[in-house]
């Protein structure tokens, strides 16, 4: 079956790096988009970054310049490299992919989520 596996977060210092990963698993067919969310708490679910088939990426203007979501295609995996962080980034991020899978003899589409991993943004 289909699953999102986040693995990276850590509490690090303002101005700091970090890159979360996410491991996708299973009999996949295609991968439509993946896409970074974060919800920090007292505020409503961001889209922080998104990756489309082709490689494309958006970002939320918030993080512009600063985070890079990347993928490995052959190992299912994709990456959100964050740079000159800031308290303000502090939160869970989940990820999300938009992805058609093998289910006995037919392909089905879904809006998969992961679990979400904490970040945390020292001062």
């Amino acid at each position: 079956q289909v699953q999102l596996a986040e693995s990276g977060g850590v509490l690090a210092q303002a101005w700091g790096s970090l890159t979360l990963s996410c491991a996708v698993s299973g009999i996949l067919f295609s991968i439509f988009h993946m896409i970074w969310y974060r919800h920090a708490t007292g505020k409503q679910r961001e889209l922080v970054a998104r990756i489309s088939q082709s490689g494309s990426a958006n970002y939320a203007d918030s993080v512009k310049g600063r985070f890079t979501i990347s993928r490995v295609t052959a190992e299912n995996t994709v990456y959100l490299q964050m740079n000159s962080l800031e308290p303000e980034d502090t939160a869970v991020y989940y990820c999300n992919g938009f992805i058609t899978s093998q289910v006995g003899a037919q392909l089905s589409s879904y809006d998969y989520w992961g679990q979400g991993t904490q970040v945390t943004v020292s001062s």
